[in-house]
């Protein structure tokens, strides 16, 4: 049994003690939160963007709850620490539980800025601990599929991919564009990360954005220049209106068919080939289950983790960083 420590007891941190009850081999003994109330597992109030269904009252028997948030660090029946914590916090927490020889995975991303985040890789390149930054959309359903179907050319080369991700503003720190890096950096990041993932880093980005309630980039749209495909694109808000559905969506021709992802949907992957659209079934559950239950398989076989690691994620914040840079200056930014 891989036992599990939680940091963080927010949207965050409540997605993933849920995931984890569905993991095999899974089993969180400890929730760390500062608010007395979330440490004891009363998650009122708690906001998120994926809908209805989180639990206001974690069942306590057999879970402790502090709000020390270093105090799990040092508990021997602790195997893993997960940081959902804020964005501020995490290389305090993940340098500090890697080198104590916890294995960790720390919520996107890593930190505000990619110069903040060094000490993370470094910390992991020394830790007997494994380190995976969670990169939830390398594991989402339909999402995860995509990646074979590029890989495989099974419908030819890719002649355009268009990723979307709209929302409105999230509430508490998250309007504090220096904590957060703003929607670029909180938010679009998961589709820079698949882009990445998909093509490798892109030879530069061209990207036009504003501005509006954070202090930094709330909402752009990015060219991704690559030579081995004509067209790649992707656009992030979390500065649309209030009460704004959340969506996320995506639209890949390729040379034979054109794959689409509409979360609103019912059967959100569709394919069109041959004149005809046709669902494909996505397997059950979130990039979040698949994630974390990869996590726990990676340390039960002590298996280092291969679809992402910190290097990989710091790369994608380095993009990301780009394309705020073309922004500010109006110019297509080389890589």
């Amino acid at each position: 049994m891989v036992r599990i420590a939680i940091l963080g007891m927010g949207f965050m941190g409540c997605t993933h003690y849920q995931a984890y009850r569905k993991a095999p081999g899974a089993q969180v003994t400890v929730i760390a939160d500062r608010n007395p109330k979330r440490a004891q597992g009363d998650l009122s109030g708690v906001w998120g963007n994926l809908g209805e269904g989180m639990p206001r009252q974690l069942p306590m028997d057999g879970l402790r709850g502090t709000t020390d948030l270093r105090a799990p660090l040092t508990m021997d029946d602790v195997d893993v620490i997960d940081i959902c914590l804020a964005t501020p916090l995490h290389v305090e927490f993940a340098v500090a539980a890697l080198e104590a020889g916890k294995h960790v995975i720390c919520e996107k991303p890593l930190a505000a800025s990619t110069a903040q985040a060094h000490p993370i890789l470094e910390a992991a390149a020394k830790a007997k601990g494994f380190f995976m930054p969670a990169m939830c959309m390398r594991f989402w359903p339909g999402w995860s599929w995509l990646k074979e179907a590029v890989r495989d050319g099974r419908w030819g080369r890719v002649l355009s991919a268009s990723f979307s991700r709209l929302a409105s503003m999230p509430p508490g720190w998250f309007r504090q564009g220096d904590l957060s890096g703003g929607a670029a950096m909180d938010l679009h990041i998961h589709d820079t990360d698949f882009v990445h993932y998909l093509f490798g880093t892109p030879r530069a980005v061209t990207s036009r954005g504003y501005r509006r309630l954070s202090g930094r980039v709330d909402h752009l749209a990015t060219l991704y220049h690559y030579d081995q495909v004509p067209l790649v694109t992707a656009e992030g808000s979390w500065a649309l209106a209030d009460g704004f559905a959340f969506s996320m969506r995506y639209v890949v021709n390729f040379e034979e068919a054109t794959a689409e992802f509409d979360l609103s949907r019912p059967q959100p992957l569709t394919v069109v080939r041959n004149g005809q659209a046709q669902a494909e079934p996505c397997p059950p559950g979130d990039g979040f289950e698949g994630e974390l239950a990869y996590f726990v398989n990676c340390v039960q076989q002590n298996k280092r983790p291969a679809v992402v690691d910190a290097a990989q994620a710091l790369e994608s914040m380095r993009i990301v960083e780009a394309e705020c840079q073309s922004i500010d200056t109006g110019r297509t930014v080389e890589l």
